[in-house]
């Protein structure tokens, strides 16, 4: 057994980012996720981006654990096939624009009538309904609409800013997979399958009302801009490089002034206490900033931690793998592909003492285990042969590994 999720059968008809890091998320935690493509127009990111030996970063950092099949649904024989696989799985994902797979004749209602308790996945930008609900999107354009792109700008009055990670698309990706246990555990209570929706507009305006939609929580009393909380963010330049450091409580704050030599700050009436803090953040910090510039990092990093003052140093991503924190903590691990060579990868976030997850296998060739997973739902080899000749299925046989 490697994983809690151990047992359970996914099938995955999604693609580029967000789908696939939802579904490596539960392969990753033991569930026997299968990746279903289309031979002529398989998922974007194998083909995008950074690579080696034929094979892309992107892909392989969101599809390990998972198993390929290839099938062109779009014909009798290959739609036919997906109904037989889907009739032996738990959960079927798909990530296609509202429409695509009722046209295809892979919807809802169409999948349940052969799985009635079969848990059904539908991820999608805007959601199903709306004025935008049919328009393509990508993670900036959610970033925009939603607000985040001026949250991230400080204040309404600042250019907007886009984060430079598309975190509406992986935090898209870890609703759904949340979801899917979600409804895995209630359909182990009802016996009852489900329809869940997810879609990045969602789960993004969700995410930003945890912290940063407090103006327009009260009703009738919202605000009618956002100014910025401070002018200066937390990065700090010291005499030779940036770090970081965070003074929220009392004694965090009074460990800094004694360190910096700041000790009339102790006695200043705008800073003492945490509202009168945050009131006055902008002086506050400017005045932590002039005396950051005094010493090199690693000598500030060493005092303010000496001194249980909250502090880091502000890594690229190279020097990030190297931090003594992340090798003691084993976060990065290397393992051996069998096509693209030696990588180096974040292990699965969750750890699970009773079940512990692992990287069982790599990303997988387009295709191959076409012929493991046909086998499995009962077709015979001559078949499968027959649609790979008829280009209803695709099979990278002579390499598979499974």
């Amino acid at each position: 057994m490697s994983g809690p999720l151990s047992g359970y059968r996914v099938v995955d008809f999604t693609n580029v980012i967000a789908g696939p890091f939802a579904t490596m998320m539960l392969a990753d935690q033991g569930a026997d996720v299968i990746k279903v493509e289309a031979p002529q127009r398989p998922d974007h990111t194998r083909h995008a981006g950074h690579g080696q030996q034929g094979m892309r970063a992107s892909f392989l950092n969101n599809n390990r654990n998972k198993r390929s099949v290839s099938i062109n649904v779009k014909t009798d024989e290959g739609r036919d096939a997906l109904m037989k696989l889907v009739a032996t799985a738990d959960v079927f994902i798909q990530n296609f624009r509202p429409g695509v797979v009722e046209r295809l004749g892979i919807g809802e209602p169409e999948l349940r009538a052969i799985k009635p308790d079969l848990i059904y996945v539908s991820m999608s930008g805007w959601g199903e309904i709306g004025p935008l609900s049919h328009k393509p999107v990508y993670d900036p354009i959610i970033q925009a609409l939603s607000g985040l792109a001026t949250v991230q700008a400080g204040s309404d009055q600042e250019r907007p800013r886009l984060i430079r990670t598309i975190l509406p698309d992986k935090l898209t990706g870890v609703t759904a997979a949340q979801a899917v246990t979600a409804a895995l555990a209630g359909r182990a209570k009802t016996g009852e399958g489900q329809h869940v929706k997810v879609s990045m507009l969602d789960s993004i305006i969700a995410f930003l009302w945890s912290s940063d939609m407090g103006g327009q929580t009260f009703v009738g009393n919202e605000v009618s801009e956002q100014r910025a909380a401070t002018f200066i963010d937390l990065i700090y330049e010291t005499k030779d490089d940036y770090i970081t450091v965070s003074t929220m409580t009392n004694v965090q704050w009074a460990a800094f002034c004694k360190t910096a030599n700041c000790e009339h700050l102790l006695t200043d009436e705008r800073f003492s206490t945490p509202a009168l803090r945050d009131e006055n953040a902008d002086e506050r910090l400017n005045l932590i900033q002039e005396a950051l510039l005094e010493r090199p990092a690693a000598e500030w990093l060493q005092i303010l931690d000496d001194a249980g003052v909250p502090c880091a140093p502000v890594l690229t991503r190279k020097q990030m793998i190297d931090h003594p924190q992340i090798k003691a903590s084993g976060i990065v691990v290397e393992h051996d592909h069998p096509h693209a060579g030696r990588l180096r990868q974040a292990r699965p976030a969750a750890r699970f003492e009773g079940t512990p997850t692992s990287i069982r296998q790599g990303a997988p060739l387009l295709g191959e285990h076409t012929y493991d997973i046909l086998s499995e739902i009962g077709y015979s080899e001559a078949e499968i042969d027959a649609m790979v000749e008829e280009s209803v299925l695709h099979a990278a046989r002579e390499e598979s590994t499974g």
